[in-house]
């Protein structure tokens, strides 16, 4: 019987999981599975609550790190910008005309779809233009001067 309660709480503890995204939850819940395993194993429940809290420690201590890492989109672990935050500050060149409608520009070999940060400004082909950010596969750009 203690192993179906640690299995449930198990499970309680990994739907609420969906609900924070924080990875911590999942770690305890972890902890449940292997108490009820040792509670299968025939442990007492001294021993169930020894294996909960040591293996809920553990992940969190091991493992938690580590998803975290991983988890990071923006940023590499040293630090330096990765997908569509790579080219916030980069410089492309204009290749059809780009203004607060439309536009597209070439970006470190790239073609994006543009638009004019500055609502005033009409870039014309053949010049320079600095990033300034993305919003979804639009770069957002200015005069580069």
């Amino acid at each position: 019987m203690d192993a179906v309660l640690w299995i449930v709480l198990g499970v309680l503890l990994a739907v609420a999981e969906m609900f924070t995204f924080t990875f911590v939850l999942i770690m305890f819940s972890t902890g449940a599975f292997a108490a009820a395993i040792a509670a299968a194993l025939g442990a007492g429940v001294p021993v169930q609550a020894a294996v909960f809290a040591i293996v809920s420690v553990l992940t969190l201590v091991a493992v938690r790190p580590i998803i975290q890492r991983h988890r990071q989109s923006d940023v590499e672990i040293d630090g330096t910008p990765m997908g569509v935050q790579a080219i916030s500050g980069s410089t492309g060149l204009v290749l059809e005309q780009v203004d607060i409608e439309h536009g597209l520009v070439k970006i470190d070999g790239e073609l994006w779809t543009a638009r004019a940060y500055d609502a005033t400004q009409v870039l014309e082909p053949g010049e320079r233009v600095r990033v300034i950010e993305v919003k979804g596969a639009t770069a957002m750009v200015w005069r580069d001067f």
